[in-house]
């Protein structure tokens, strides 16, 4: 089964075909970083423009790279949630013209789901397993039952890690995208440059969750107060010491819920599943099986969606032509008592 992938969640424009929900036979990713670099950010609005630029052609490159014809598709699948709503519901309409205008079956996908469905592509993962969604609108740890069947057990209750990382990039001009220009900028810092606190969310509720505003505050405004003098205040450690702060934070939560779950197989999605440091953290744990995606599959891509799309199709789940788009979704935030 051939399954067309439309993502156009946030920034990146791309389309993929996937044979069987595995083998990827096209993934097609326009990038907007060049376009957006100067405002250190996404501007939705300019998002949604170039995504009603490129998605045509995107998609056809897309199906020309497959080695199939267009009538040798057998389903659509398209993200529609969450994002920004302006950019999804571009490759939305898009996706339901083309099902329209072909016969063909097509179904919505939940971003987060997908990112977490990546692995899959390149690994033979067996469930249950621990899922770690970093990004820079999430960070999320769920057990994972099946491709669709998740608990949560700890988020942020505040600001995302990329989301961090983003901001402290562009308040020291250290580039953008800020996760890719720390990782690389921290490659050449001391981490015990500076000593940055975490925040004490170790008990009840909270014992999987974590926060990144403090941490966030102390690197922007109070960076004299954890300097270590030892060291030089330089752009580089700053990096190195943030990131390891900011990692360490997420890496602990998810080493205890492995503790706790006996789930000793974490599985990694999402942007910031890119960082060097969070592979080498969770790779060198002993007792720890970490899967995490290629590079190339860690940013926001439609062979994710492809992938996850075929299951959903195949076990016979389809979305009419009233499915909308939605920014915000309960699925993955955290139920307290």
């Amino acid at each position: 089964m051939k399954v067309l992938g439309i993502e156009s969640s946030c920034d990146e424009c791309s389309a993929a075909v996937v044979e069987d929900g595995k083998k990827i036979l096209s993934n097609v990713i326009a990038s907007q970083i060049e376009i957006h670099k100067p405002y250190y950010g996404v501007v939705p609005e300019i998002a949604s423009r170039k995504h009603t630029e490129w998605i045509a052609p995107v998609v056809k490159e897309a199906i020309a790279q497959s080695g199939i014809k267009k009538n040798e598709i057998d389903g659509i699948a398209v993200t529609y949630r969450p994002g920004l709503i302006g950019s999804l519901l571009v490759g939305l309409s898009f996706a339901k013209g083309l099902a329209l205008s072909l016969s063909l079956p097509f179904v919505g996908v939940d971003h987060m789901l997908a990112h977490l469905y990546a692995p899959h592509l390149e690994h033979d993962i067996t469930y249950p397993y621990l899922g770690l969604i970093i990004s820079g609108g999430h960070t999320i740890i769920a057990k994972v039952e099946d491709f669709q069947t998740f608990t949560v057990l700890g988020t942020t209750i505040d600001d995302a890690c990329g989301e961090a990382f983003d901001k402290v990039a562009k308040y020291y001009d250290l580039g953008y995208p800020g996760g890719v220009a720390i990782d690389r900028l921290a490659a050449k810092g001391n981490p015990e440059a500076f000593r940055f606190p975490k925040p004490k969310l170790h008990k009840g509720d909270h014992s999987y969750d974590v926060s990144y505003s403090g941490l966030k505050t102390a690197v922007v405004n109070q960076l004299d107060l954890f300097h270590n003098k030892k060291f030089e205040k330089t752009r580089e450690n700053i990096a190195a010491s943030f990131q390891k702060t900011a990692i360490d934070m997420i890496v602990q939560r998810v080493l205890k819920a492995a503790k706790d779950t006996g789930i000793t197989k974490i599985v990694a999605g999402g942007g910031v599943s890119a960082n060097s440091y969070l592979r080498k953290r969770l790779g060198d744990e002993p007792d720890i099986t970490a899967i995490f995606p290629s590079l190339k599959l860690c940013t926001d891509n439609a062979a994710m969606i492809a992938g996850i799309g075929f299951h959903l199709l195949v076990s016979g789940q389809t979305s009419s032509y009233n499915l909308a788009a939605a920014a915000r979704v309960p699925l993955f935030r955290k139920t307290y008592p």
